[in-house]
């Protein structure tokens, strides 16, 4: 393909404006489409809980947090998000709602995460229903917590946030997808123009003769339209 400078690029692209347009529409109608009807909704509710007191579950005094406790409780938080989705938090968390899944697809569905640099631990659940999803996240904080308790014998773990009912599908945004589908058309149109114009050898301007031929253009006929022609002899 011949070199192309900016002016002449802007000259083919600017006479492929409506075929570049069409593309663009196109593939937003299709990213449209995909985004409402196609995209199955996921809803994701989280519950929030911190690493608090370590104190023993049979001291009388629980509530006091020593610099140990919080040396402690940071060294426990990569632990204790791994151990959230662990076998046997999920399957008792299964069968205390009685609901009809199994554990992969469960654990699949659940996310953990530790906020850097505190003792937080975000625990998400997504769904199709956003009632479940709500309710298993947390089942999943409230078994995880006796779990902790019975394997540590420790009680550092406190609810920050509460897992609600969520409003709207966490996976869907219309206009992001449109977008992103309207990108797509643009580069599938410019692409198409460049090919198109590679492919294209036809002779439409003198400097196409200069460049191709190599010579010099002495002289041009003009071409007429016959409905021209014709209108002119009734004159």
């Amino acid at each position: 393909m011949e070199e192309l400078d900016l002016k002449e690029l802007f000259r083919i692209f600017w006479n492929k404006k409506v075929e570049i347009l069409l593309i663009i529409l196109i593939f937003m109608v299709i990213g449209a489409i995909y985004t409402i009807g196609f995209v199955k909704p996921i809803y994701s509710s989280s519950t929030t809980l911190v690493l608090a007191s370590s104190g023993n579950t049979n001291s009388a005094n629980t509530n006091s947090i020593t610099a140990t406790d919080v040396t402690l409780n940071s060294k426990l938080v990569s632990t204790y998000s791994e151990l959230v989705k662990s076998k046997n938090i999920l399957r008792q968390v299964i069968s205390n709602l009685k609901i009809n899944v199994d554990e992969g697809t469960l654990r699949g569905n659940v996310s953990v995460k530790s906020v850097k640099d505190t003792e937080l631990i975000e625990i998400i659940v997504n769904n199709e229903n956003p009632m479940h999803a709500a309710q298993i996240a947390n089942e999943i904080a409230k078994v995880f917590t006796e779990k902790v308790k019975e394997i540590y014998n420790i009680n550092n773990i406190q609810v920050v946030d509460e897992a609600e009912k969520a409003t709207a599908p966490s996976n869907i945004n219309h206009s992001k997808d449109i977008v992103i589908f309207a990108f797509i058309g643009l580069v599938v149109a410019v692409a198409y123009v460049l090919i198109a114009n590679m492919l294209d050898t036809t002779i439409k301007t003198a400097e196409d003769v200069e460049k191709g031929f190599q010579i010099p253009v002495i002289a041009s006929i003009p071409y007429i339209e016959r409905f021209e022609i014709e209108k002119g002899g009734k004159r």
